[in-house]
């Protein structure tokens, strides 16, 4: 088979379409022939090498994928061969094939397109992971969500919405129509607007219930301020740096709480508890209509590159696809 491999650290250019060997199913494992799998900001550092896998993952990028299943190990018994399928990875997306735990594989939801169905997994397992299970948003609560036009920021402020919270992003003033139309109520252009003061303004004051960050250290301070009492902010990723400075005092008074989460690096069986939490939880959403896989674009996976250097661009709205052809060569 053929996949994306990385040779040498680097720029979009040091992504290469190489003959690779065929994965085989370990016991608890299926293979799945990819239809596409999704560029995440992990993919990117991982080509920069700053984000190398986890152990005895595939050394290629792409931690989710659609497709079909082709094999399955000797203990797996809820998959069959032929099977569309939808898939957490560790790493490996970006080739033809991929081995998979059984337990981080989705059935496609109902009435999603099969390809576009690679935009999922990741983004699901992440907000819901974050936003529901650690942070417990409830209905008539306030979400901020930063990074609104990101693919976890749109299925963010969907999923927000679907469950009742009144849903602030942040976002260049591009995007707006677009996460208005996915269920954003209020919308702070970061560039030019203190998000601070937006949300405490569409608040009365308030402040948030729930953050959703991606930037770390360098909205640290300022995600604390838009707490509301008793809020959460969740850092999930560190665009801004990963060294910033707290005041512990601000966040006694508020009596807040701050957590910091990863996907990739947890255990299989954490991964399958998040993957059976969505599958119970967030698929009759999708399948309802009530959240959707938002695409940017699909790209062909040899023009693997070229999807790197629009991501790094911002420029996009939800996930850009990489789409497999499964012919030999």
């Amino acid at each position: 088979m053929h996949a994306i491999t990385i040779p040498e650290p680097g720029g979009p250019e040091a992504l290469v379409w190489a003959e690779v060997p065929d994965p085989e199913p370990g016991p608890d494992e299926v293979v799945v022939a990819v239809r596409a799998s999704a560029v995440n900001r992990a993919d990117l550092l991982q080509r920069q090498g700053h984000y190398p896998p986890p152990k005895g993952a595939p050394a290629y990028p792409g931690l989710e994928c659609s497709g079909v299943v082709t094999a399955t190990g000797s203990r797996v018994s809820d998959w069959r061969v032929g099977q569309e399928v939808c898939a957490l990875l560790a790493g490996g997306g970006y080739a033809q094939r991929v081995a998979v735990p059984a337990g981080q594989l989705l059935p496609v939801p109902a009435g999603v397109d099969p390809v576009d169905a690679a935009a999922l997994p990741e983004v699901a397992c992440t907000v819901w992971s974050n936003v529901v299970h650690l942070a417990k948003l409830t209905r008539g609560e306030t979400l901020l969500v930063h990074g609104g036009g990101s693919g976890i920021g749109t299925f963010a402020v969907q999923l927000g919405t679907a469950l009742g919270a009144t849903v602030v992003a942040t976002a260049r003033p591009a995007k707006h129509d677009r996460l208005r139309a996915l269920g954003a109520a209020h919308l702070v252009d970061y560039r030019e607007q203190d998000f601070v003061e937006e949300v405490r303004r569409v608040t009365d004051g308030r402040g948030a219930d729930v953050i959703l960050d991606i930037m770390g250290a360098s909205y640290l301070g300022r995600n604390v301020d838009a707490l509301a009492t008793g809020g959460r902010l969740v850092i999930i990723g560190m665009q801004g740096g990963r060294r910033g400075e707290l005041d512990i005092a601000a966040l006694l008074a508020k009596r807040a709480s701050i957590a910091a989460t990863a996907l990739r690096s947890r255990p299989v069986d954490e991964k399958a508890a998040i993957v059976r939490g969505v599958r119970e939880q967030v698929w009759p959403l999708i399948e309802s209509g009530a959240v959707r896989p938002v695409v940017d674009r699909r790209m062909p996976m040899t023009r693997a590159a070229d999807a790197h250097r629009l991501v790094e661009s911002n420029e996009h709205v939800g996930k850009v696809l990489l789409t497999v052809d499964q012919s030999p060569g």
